[in-house]
């Protein structure tokens, strides 16, 4: 346990800042580049809007870790979250869906506090979960067409760019994932304090951060 308590003293002071962030928003000023550069240029974006930038989307797939132990089924429901974002960024970026932010960025939010509350009141993964992690996966891609429309999109090579993105993004997922798993799971999952000392703790902050967005983006965000 003492191993421990500079992780969680670590992941708690970046939740306290990020609060105080906007999460889910990318600033940066994207040069015109030429083909050979695209692929790369936008895997690291994609990679870079979830660590460090994206923080909600850190919290969901913390989320998803948190009510399990097999590593396997942790990536399973993060590739389900991948394909059903995909889904929804590809729709949002060529046109054939409008999403309005003010409805999706709480939406977004209120995922987040769906899923940790969900780890609190239940001790395993049940069925429909993964179903829940696509819907929710489907919202969040609406929020990653948001946030990359800022970016722009080279014309000259639109989907090279868009698929780059997401593989950038699932990378980022899987590295959240197996740094949580080698630190924390594979250590610690076994213990008998486990759930009521780490998975119910931290997925209690997640829900009152992603509870603060919710309101914060439903009243007080223009």
């Amino acid at each position: 346990m003492k191993k421990l308590l500079p992780i969680l003293a670590f992941i708690l002071f970046y939740c306290l800042y990020c609060t105080h962030v906007h999460a889910h928003t990318i600033n940066y000023q994207l040069d015109k580049i030429d083909n050979s550069s695209v692929v790369w240029k936008y895997v690291c974006l994609g990679f870079t809007h979830i660590i460090p930038y994206g923080f909600d989307h850190i919290l969901f797939i913390l989320c998803v870790f948190f009510l399990n132990t097999n590593i396997r089924n942790i990536v399973l429901q993060a590739s389900m979250f991948t394909l059903a974002h995909s889904i929804t960024l590809g729709l949002a970026m060529y046109g054939v869906i409008h999403p309005p932010t003010a409805v999706v960025e709480p939406l977004i939010a209120l995922s987040i506090v769906f899923l940790a509350l969900e780890n609190v009141f239940s001790n395993k993964v049940k069925p429909w979960r993964m179903a829940m992690v696509f819907l929710f996966g489907m919202v969040h891609g609406m929020g990653f067409a948001g946030a990359l429309s800022q970016l722009g999109m080279p014309e000259y090579a639109f989907a090279a760019a868009l698929v780059s993105f997401n593989v950038g993004v699932e990378l980022g997922q899987l590295t959240i994932i197996l740094f949580m798993y080698w630190v924390v799971a594979k250590s610690f999952s076994n213990k008998t304090w486990y759930r009521k000392r780490i998975v119910i703790p931290s997925s209690l902050v997640i829900a009152l951060i992603a509870s603060y967005w919710t309101i914060e983006r439903i009243f007080f965000t223009k």
